[in-house]
């Protein structure tokens, strides 16, 4: 387990006013990621600087645990794909580069480690990073303490749990992945997303997310996709999904 405060990249501070102390992690939560999770610091390229993120230590190792404990008949497992930063994540943080986000309130949803809504915040939004699950959130909340006056970290089931307020801008990184979750990811987005906004989902073009784009298209949304190339795999582009409501 880690608790040491890694360095921040210079960078990172540059804007004033947007960013907090490099080094003043409160030890609450260092103390209460390390009782729950192993975990560590990463440095991730995030909005064209590197930032630290907390991360799970093996996520392989989470994942087999996981499985284990479902084929022993243990139930409400979740399978914790949160662990890892998935390209799509990066995909459609470079993707944000194409938007104005200054002051802009914006909702990511399923963040995981919360790469995209850390971007969003780094550019200058106002951003809520929600997870299904409470793990990832202790992790997140590390993550972007360095902008937590831009950011804050909550809960959100999809279709269980409502916020207090609307969003012109809601991200969502690999989110579409379970086809059973659909229908409640979707209102989620009725919830959550304002009458002239946008909602932003990324993926890998999975299998399963061509599905996801047929089923959308069928519903009252206007669908754009937009493809993003990264440096360390152009044969494999990312997916970006742009829904807006009818």
């Amino acid at each position: 387990m880690t608790s040491a405060p890694p360095p921040i990249d210079p960078a990172a501070t540059a804007s004033p006013g947007s960013m907090d102390s490099a080094s003043d992690y409160p030890e609450s939560l260092l103390a209460t990621a390390s009782r729950l999770l192993d975990w560590k610091w990463e440095s991730t390229p995030i909005a064209d600087r590197t930032w630290q993120l907390a991360v799970a230590a093996d996520p392989d190792a989470m994942l087999i645990e996981a499985c284990e404990r479902q084929d022993a008949g243990e139930t409400g497992v979740i399978d914790p794909f949160w662990a890892a930063t998935w390209r799509a994540a990066r995909g459609l943080d470079r993707f944000l580069d194409t938007l104005s986000l200054e002051n802009q309130s914006v909702l990511e949803v399923g963040c995981g480690t919360g790469h995209a809504g850390i971007a969003a915040a780094i550019r200058g939004a106002k951003v809520t990073l929600t997870d299904g699950v409470e793990d990832p959130l202790h992790l997140v909340r590390l993550s972007s303490h360095p902008i937590a006056g831009r950011c804050r970290v909550l809960r959100l089931r999809f279709g269980l749990d409502r916020l207090d307020q609307t969003f012109p801008v809601i991200l969502g990184s690999d989110v579409t992945y379970l086809r059973q979750l659909w229908p409640q990811l979707e209102q989620c987005l009725f919830d959550h997303l304002q009458s002239d906004g946008v909602a932003l989902l990324s993926d890998p073009y999975r299998i399963i997310a061509n599905e996801f784009r047929d089923w959308i298209g069928k519903r009252p949304w206007e669908y754009t996709e937009h493809q993003i190339q990264l440096e360390d795999d152009p044969q494999h582009p990312i997916r970006v999904m742009e829904l807006r409501p009818r």
